[in-house]
């Protein structure tokens, strides 16, 4: 596929390190000749330097016959003027936008052909917002993510001395919850992926991967990890787009403390969240602050400003205060891969949360969902298997005899309002929606070509 990204920045060098790793054509377009510059040495794709809101620009960077734009730059105007342009001057097939000002979220009927042209309109904040819920939500979690509309979860936990399972085999949790029907697809041991079979001996520190009905997800995890009180407490370290929003989403749920370092945002912030949520201004980092604060008594501490070390100092001295669990935005990968599973319960890479948004809709085949686990390692999808065994890879065929690449698993199906574990004798059968884990990302233009259709399809 032959893709332009416009915008060099967090999000969309972490885009194109993803889609050039797949064989991707890659062009990417920013006004930082030195960024530029940069990448070109790091990773084989093409740079040209320039505004992607002007027509010579895009023509440069080969509009004409690109297959994909993915518009995302630091500014929300700029990405939707670009996507104008590259229908309008240039007739590009599919354009996809970052945009942060909630009013262009809300209004989606500007984004369609006769407004900015916008095909799939994403916001890192919402992103990140969603994540942050349900991180809330299941406090024992490191990410709990959806699939199927919903009816499917998949949970990350790290299991610890003291949980149920430490010592027993991955078979024992159908032993435990004989009425529910779940699935370990992978464990990551000292950060080394296993696809765990049913003798496989759980170890603490074991980071696993559970698939299971949505509805039945609570009472799973507790079968994993310890189960903890309920969160109650919630204080935000950041009134920035994140900090705010999730604080207007939790309103009314949790007992919400904001601490913003500015003085005018804090005035902005007291005036438009709801009166239940207390506004503080002061920073985050600030000993005595916290401790008037009780942050000894927060369920959870969530940092979450623009500054990765300012958020990774709040979120250890809240920690080290009596906060029960943590959680940082961190933008520097190494950063996160540093901090996160010590002091810090949980790393936040705002790049990648958008970036799971971002590759539904550059996935081969009929890729209805896709996730990135661990920071861009693995990643989980949900593909929806059309054909018959004719012209199917994977059509009529039981699961054992499907070819995937070693290091990916198919964990479970959907089949109408039916959820199904998938076990090595499972058939395939056509619409049905298929969740897939890979334990490395790099396997995952093989799993597309599985369930792409031959041309006798059409």
């Amino acid at each position: 596929m032959k893709i332009l990204i416009l915008g060099a920045g967090r999000v969309g060098t972490s885009v194109a390190e993803n889609l050039v790793s797949e064989q991707n054509d890659i062009t990417l377009i920013d006004t930082d000749a030195r960024r530029l510059a940069q990448l070109q040495e790091r990773l084989d794709l093409r740079g040209v330097v320039g505004n992607g809101t002007h027509i010579d620009v895009l023509a440069e960077a080969g509009a004409a016959d690109a297959d994909l734009l993915i518009a995302c730059a630091t500014s929300d105007e700029t990405n939707l003027v670009a996507c104008k342009i590259a229908k309008q001057v240039f007739n590009l097939p599919r354009r996809i936008a970052r945009a942060r000002a909630p009013a262009f979220l809300d209004h989606p009927e500007l984004m369609g052909e006769q407004g900015f042209c916008v095909d799939h309109l994403i916001s890192p904040e919402r992103s990140v917002t969603t994540y942050l819920e349900s991180l809330i939500e299941y406090p024992e979690t490191l990410q709990v993510l959806e699939f199927a509309k919903g009816r499917v979860a998949l949970a990350a936990v790290r299991v610890v001395a003291g949980s149920p399972l430490v010592g027993q085999a991955v078979e024992t949790l159908r032993k435990r919850i004989p009425d529910i029907d779940s699935r370990i697809v992978a464990i990551y041991r000292q950060n080394t992926p296993l696809i765990p079979i049913g003798s496989t001996i759980v170890e603490a520190g074991d980071e696993l991967f559970c698939l299971a009905d949505a509805k039945h997800l609570r009472r799973v995890i507790a079968e994993l990890v310890p189960t903890m009180r309920p969160v109650r407490r919630v204080m935000i370290a950041g009134g920035g787009n994140i900090g705010a929003r999730l604080a207007r989403e939790l309103s009314g749920k949790y007992e919400i403390k904001l601490i913003e370092v500015d003085q005018a945002r804090c005035e902005l912030l007291a005036s438009q969240l709801p009166a239940r949520t207390l506004v503080l201004h002061g920073d985050a980092t600030d000993e005595d602050l916290l401790d008037d604060e009780n942050v000894a008594d927060m369920d959870m501490f969530l940092a979450l400003t623009n500054d990765d070390e300012n958020n990774i100092m709040s979120s250890l001295l809240a920690k080290r205060m009596g906060a029960r669990r943590v959680v940082a935005l961190i933008g520097r990968k190494a950063y996160g891969d540093l901090m996160e599973g010590g002091r810090i319960d949980v790393a936040i890479s705002p790049s990648q949360a958008t970036i799971g948004e971002l590759l539904r809709h550059v996935r081969r085949g009929d890729i209805v969902a896709a996730h990135q686990l661990r920071r861009g390692a693995a990643e989980a999808i949900e593909a929806v298997a059309h054909g018959d065994r004719k012209n199917s890879n994977v059509i009529g065929r039981r699961i054992e005899e499907i070819k995937l690449p070693k290091g990916s698993i198919i964990g479970a199906l959907v089949r109408g309002e039916d959820v199904l574990m998938a076990h090595h004798d499972t058939v395939i059968e056509p619409e049905d929606h298929v969740i897939v884990f890979v334990t490395n990302s790099s396997l995952i233009s093989k799993v597309e070509q599985l369930f792409q259709v031959s041309a006798s399809f059409f």
